[in-house]
């Protein structure tokens, strides 16, 4: 196993953020599917299996909440089913997003939408089940036109208003360009690209300070970030479109790890302290 080069870890100031005294964030698991580890990051074992997240997150915000990828949904069998026989992995379904929402008896009236990190299957599949605008970019909404693995997100998205956001602010903390969604600096999303055209990081500041970034599948464990390691060479040649771009923004926030919580999507641990939604 050949580590990446080391990353000097980010001692510059953070992002100023002002987030509201009443901002919070919640996890909603959706269900798991099984791989190996040796799929997932370079010097996994085969023998290694691991439990995938199919996790959405809650973030609320006075001047509207937004889910963060939408997990499993209703249809899954079939979006299962869509799939390339050799991409079909034992799953499971827990409770999805839509009946965690009416569950705990949140108000879909204060949901702005679903911001996607990005279009493939297991992030969006819930989409089927929310009636809710979709908040996504110019470059992602080029790949999912056309990519044979869109094919679930051109599905569930039928009938949703479609949010376009502008990345029309500076670079943040490596990545070229942003979009500070409400203006206040606790929820700014950056290009990161690489995995799909416009596959994004999500980064969350909290009142307590406390600070997260929702990187996608910029790695799919977190050994990918302590390992310092990018997938295996013929999985990146299949999950990704750049693998150049992927491991520079990889690098990225390898240095940013000792500065806030990464998350990445697939790894059940990296949740660990999210709270669940309170029903």
């Amino acid at each position: 196993m050949s580590p990446l080069p080391q990353s000097p870890t980010w001692t510059g100031p953070l992002p100023e953020a002002s987030p509201p005294s009443d901002m919070a964030i919640y996890q909603l698991p959706t269900g798991t599917y099984e791989t190996r580890a040796a799929f997932a990051f370079k010097g996994g074992s085969f023998r290694d299996k691991r439990r995938f997240a199919a996790t959405a997150v809650l973030v609320r915000h006075p001047k509207g909440d937004l889910l963060i990828d939408a997990g499993f949904g209703s249809d899954l069998e079939t979006h299962i089913q869509a799939l390339p026989r050799m991409q079909r992995a034992p799953h499971r379904l827990t409770s999805t997003v839509s009946e965690q929402l009416k569950s705990s008896g949140y108000d879909q009236g204060c949901l702005a939408g679903v911001l996607v990190t990005h279009a493939h299957w297991d992030h969006v599949s819930g989409l089927g089940d929310l009636q809710v605008p979709i908040w996504i970019n110019e470059g992602e909404l080029q790949y999912v036109r056309h990519a044979r693995d869109a094919q679930v997100f051109r599905d569930v998205s039928a009938g949703h208003e479609i949010h376009e956001y502008q990345f029309n602010g500076p670079s943040y903390l490596g990545f070229p360009s942003s979009f500070d969604v409400h203006g206040d600096g606790s929820v700014v999303v950056a290009l990161a690209g690489g995995h799909t055209n416009g596959s994004v990081v999500v980064f969350v500041t909290l009142p307590t300070g406390k600070r997260y970034a929702f990187i996608g599948d910029l790695t799919w464990q977190l050994d990918g970030i302590r390992r310092r390691v990018e997938r295996p060479l013929w999985m990146r040649s299949l999950a990704d479109i750049d693998p150049k771009r992927v491991r520079e923004g990889l690098l990225h926030v390898i240095a940013l790890a000792d500065a806030m919580q990464v998350v990445p999507a697939h790894d059940v641990t990296a949740y660990d302290g999210i709270p669940l939604l309170p029903v």
